[in-house]
């Protein structure tokens, strides 16, 4: 109960659910072995703590900002040019993530200030405009940052993929640096996850979640409510600049696609939506389902596509040809939120209270 802040999931399916993801994510380089389960393990996690992140943002403070993956490229070109810069050590990790936090507060506070006095929708775009126009910049800027092409950088020898940690395997799997840079991302993950858990938990995440029901009577009960918005603000980046640079960590590679395309910052929305606003625990699930899709719905549907040929059916083989997974993806959303618009944790929720 103090390590979860006092709000453990309530629901006893909502509780297995929980269990059976933080398990695998856990265990994920002894069950699932292959490069290919791995790197899906790492970005669940990573997007874990983007979504918790953003939700602090749109579910607890009721704030609809698109500048959420402009902070996620922060921290990935934060931890990118430092490493490709200054060489391969750790002091070059922490110099680039304190560099990255620095520079993410700044914009956020910058954000903040400016553009949370006017109405949600004129904050939204400005935050998109604000967003689109890094990521021009970091595109341009090509001296810097490698332009298009991104930059490719080496992590310390610890973390490379050809370090032993042990001579020989344990359980069946060689203990190398790609495994050490998993761990390293689901810890620090956890307890960022935690951190923002404690936050929302607090009196402050109760004066946000009043803010976010009312915000005239909670400005007239006497809480300044731009204080909290803009400080609200700045947790959510630092959350999302810690996150990119795990992300660029592991990739080992940081470029304008993978930090700070806007594909990210929908994809960041849908988790948050289909998870379910105003709970964190809803990233967990949000990200897990929707990463889990995002990597093997091709592969189902390519399979359903061979037995529906070898069965001779008409239209299905066509139907559920690999080439229209996002067409799949996207009505599969379509109804989750349709069916469950409070999200997921809210559904199974719902359906506890009704079992009780």
């Amino acid at each position: 109960m103090n390590i979860l802040s006092g709000d453990p999931p309530r629901g006893r399916a909502l509780q297995i659910l929980l269990m059976l993801i933080i398990l695998a994510l856990a265990l994920a380089p002894f069950l699932f072995p292959g490069a290919k389960a791995l790197n899906v393990a790492a970005k669940t996690c990573v997007m874990i703590l983007l979504v918790a992140s953003y939700d602090l943002l749109l579910g607890y403070t009721g704030i609809v900002s698109f500048a959420h993956v402009m902070f996620f490229g922060v921290g990935a070109y934060g931890i990118g040019l430092a490493l490709y810069g200054l060489g391969a050590s750790w002091g070059a990790i922490v110099l680039g993530l304190v560099a990255a936090a620095g520079l993410s507060l700044t914009l956020a506070l910058a954000i903040g200030l400016f553009s949370l006095r006017v109405q949600s929708i004129f904050f939204a775009m400005v935050t998109l405009a604000v967003a689109y126009a890094f990521n021009v910049l970091a595109s341009q800027l090509s001296w810097a940052t490698g332009g298009e092409d991104g930059r490719s950088f080496k992590v310390p020898e610890v973390l490379q993929p050809g370090f032993r940690l042990v001579q020989g395997k344990v359980f069946g799997v060689a203990i190398t640096g790609k495994i050490l840079t998993y761990y390293l991302i689901l810890v620090v993950v956890a307890a960022a996850f935690l951190m923002l858990l404690r936050v929302v938990n607090s009196p402050f995440g109760r004066v946000l979640q009043a803010i976010r029901e009312n915000p005239f009577r909670a400005e007239a009960l006497g809480y300044r409510t731009v204080f909290h918005r803009t400080l609200a603000t700045c947790i959510s980046a630092a959350g999302a600049t810690l996150a990119g640079a795990l992300f660029a960590l592991w990739l080992r590679y940081v470029g304008p696609d993978t930090a700070l395309s806007f594909s990210i910052q929908v994809d960041v929305l849908v988790m948050v939506v289909v998870g379910g606003m105003g709970s964190l625990y809803g990233a967990i699930l949000g990200a897990a389902l929707f990463v889990l899709a995002e990597s093997y719905l091709q592969d189902v549907m390519a399979a359903l596509s061979r037995a529906a040929a070898d069965a001779s059916l008409p239209l299905l083989p066509a139907l559920f040809h690999p080439d229209r997974w996002l067409l799949w993806l996207g009505v599969a959303f379509v109804l989750a939120v349709y069916f469950a618009p409070t999200g997921i944790v809210g559904a199974l929720r719902a359906d506890e209270a009704k079992a009780n």
